[in-house]
């Protein structure tokens, strides 16, 4: 293999990501449902011929896909493998979610890129596709117990053979959803990425010649393992364990544990999770894959000069169980699965903070909250309106939390409420931050958010919810607080109520008039709140950000009505504090 000089190098790693990039553009323009249109929670990448190892990502899709899709690619290149028929123009369809996908909702396509007959690499894109049948509009079914009840499961399948769209396949999947334009959509957006993709391939490989863009692409990989291992070994050596909870698997009201052992050893690093709770009942399982998905997408932001791909997992050995929830096989429901990868997140940073703490991040709010609301419209079609929403980041060792952000698992955005409100019989009465939602510390963690809906359907609107984080806050490092807890309401003919699980529901109505509302978590404090210098309380009060009454309990800072610091009274209460 031949070694490029370093202008070359970058040039094609460049034009390698942007072709990702326009693909991510591609479907965002194209496709029907606003979770892709709007929130952009898909992605698209280019795979290893031979392993299926991640050799280029987008900068705008979601890195857990990017992660996940590795092995998915791997199922797609064993398939053909054993068929032994791939042709140009095949393309691959599944959403299986124990080899190599997430969950049911998240379609991926898999089309090789052919040169003298031979792969020369794979490329994949994955979308959430609004409904795929199942027990629950929307598909987060918190009371499924096995995945029958949560979609329709489809291994690889050839959607094109041979340049052919195979309508029968199409015709299957149209027939098991709820709005089944939607999905159509969406899967011709995907198709359409892909053959982009193709194109923008094959002029590069035209431009440059296939060797010295296989010299590129293994060249990148080498360099995320180089420094992936420099930034292991510039950490001390020992084990650093974290334990996190989830409220609950839907069925039964029982925390669930997730727990690391992270070990470091010279350029190694083992990520242990053995100690964490068995499979449980409900959907919030995953597969070994999706887990690994989700360590690699924390080490991204823990080793944020590693390019992504799959060379900086090649010094990370990973020990995850078939006897844990992290790591199951069908029929095992794991359409809560968000919720799990988030906790799983949450360990690494909290076993992280124990390794480097002058580098670590209090945690984020760390729930999606998957809210569904459906119904019948008066012309007698269906709709089907999923979301998820927005709390705080933790605070860091640069500043304080992100307000209303997302959550660390992707760059997705929270869909407008006027492109919800447009699509839907809904409207937000409220979208607001919320006070006092932030971890106290030295930085604060960022503010979650208030999210009220009116149901305006003329017919009933079913509700379902599945969240995390109404238990267990996400936690704060280096002296910092907690942040508050998830909260969610809705409105019965007995008056406003909470689910029985916190976090989760389903099987609830509401009329016309009525609303639900989330408060969501902020996020983690960094370092003591009584060191924050009281000006920058102060101007926390005065934005609404913390209360009068929290300045002086959270920080130990007394806020005059006028919002100016009452230097006297701060005194007293600070020395209080450290009496």
């Amino acid at each position: 293999m031949r070694t490029l000089d370093p202008v070359t190098l970058a040039v094609l790693n460049g034009r390698l990501v942007q072709i990702a990039d326009e693909m991510d553009a591609t479907l965002y323009r194209s496709a029907f449902n606003p979770i892709i249109a709007e929130a952009h929670d898909a992605c698209h990448g280019l795979y290893h011929a031979e392993t299926g190892a991640t050799l280029v990502q987008g900068t705008s899709g979601l890195p857990i896909f990017v992660g996940a899709m590795a092995f998915a690619v791997k199922a797609v290149i064993d398939k053909a493998k054993a068929q032994g028929d791939l042709k140009e123009g095949d393309t691959y369809l599944f959403n299986d979610p124990y080899d190599g996908g997430t969950h049911l909702n998240d379609f991926r396509l898999v089309r090789p890129v052919m040169r003298g007959g031979k792969v020369f690499a794979w490329l994949a894109s994955v979308g959430h596709w609004l409904d795929v049948g199942g027990n629950v509009p929307g598909n987060f079914n918190a009371k499924a117990t096995e995945s029958f009840q949560e979609g329709f499961r489809i291994p690889p399948v050839k959607i094109v053979r041979d340049g052919v769209f195979q309508e029968d396949v199409a015709d299957i999947l149209a027939a098991n959803s709820r709005v089944p334009q939607s999905n159509w959509g969406d899967l011709n957006g995907q198709l359409n990425a892909l053959h982009l993709g193709e194109q923008r391939v094959h002029a590069l490989l035209d431009e440059y010649g296939d060797d010295t863009v296989a010299a590129a692409l293994q060249a990148l990989s080498q360099r995320a393992e180089a420094l992936m291992r420099a930034n292991i070994a510039a950490l001390p050596d020992g084990t650093y364990s974290y334990d996190d909870f989830l409220d609950n698997d839907g069925i039964s009201d029982e925390p669930l544990r997730i727990a690391l052992a992270l070990t470091i050893a010279g350029d190694r690093m083992t990520l242990d999770f053995s100690r964490s709770a068995p499979p449980c009942r409900g959907p919030l399982n995953i597969a070994r894959s999706t887990a690994v998905a989700c360590c690699y997408v924390a080490l991204k932001h823990l080793f944020t000069d590693v390019p992504a791909n799959a060379g900086c997992l090649a010094p990370i050995d990973f020990v995850i169980p078939d006897t844990t929830l992290l790591g199951v096989s069908a029929p095992k429901p794991v359409g809560g699965y968000t919720e799990t990868i988030l906790r799983v997140i949450d360990t690494v940073f909290g076993a992280f903070a124990k390794a480097a703490p002058e580098r670590a991040n209090g945690s984020p709010y760390a729930t999606i909250n998957a809210l569904s609301l459906a119904g019948w419209r008066a012309d007698h079609k269906r709709w089907v309106m999923f979301c998820f929403f927005g709390g705080g980041l933790g605070g860091n060792p640069e500043g304080d939390g992100l307000n209303h952000g997302n959550n660390p698992i992707s760059t997705a955005t929270i869909p407008p409420a006027e492109i919800l409100e447009s699509l839907y019989p809904i409207m937000f009465t409220q979208w607001a931050l919320r006070p006092d939602s932030a971890g106290p510390g030295f930085n604060r963690g960022g503010c979650g958010a208030i999210y009220e809906i009116e149901a305006l359907n003329e017919g009933d609107t079913d509700v379902f919810l599945l969240g995390e984080r109404g238990k267990f806050p996400p936690f704060g490092v280096n002296g910092g607080k907690s942040a508050a807890l998830n909260r969610f309401f809705f409105e019965a003919e007995s008056g406003e109520r909470s689910p029985d699980l916190v976090s989760k529901i389903t099987d609830v109505r509401i009329k016309r008039g009525q609303r639900v509302r989330l408060e969501t978590p902020g996020g983690g404090g960094f370092g003591d709140p009584m060191t924050r210098e009281p000006g920058r309380v102060a101007r926390d009060v005065v934005l609404g950000y913390v209360s009068r009454e929290k300045a002086a309990s959270d920080y130990g800072v007394a806020v005059n009505a006028d919002g100016t610091v009452d230097d006297g009274a701060t005194a007293k209460l600070r020395g209080g504090a450290r009496a």
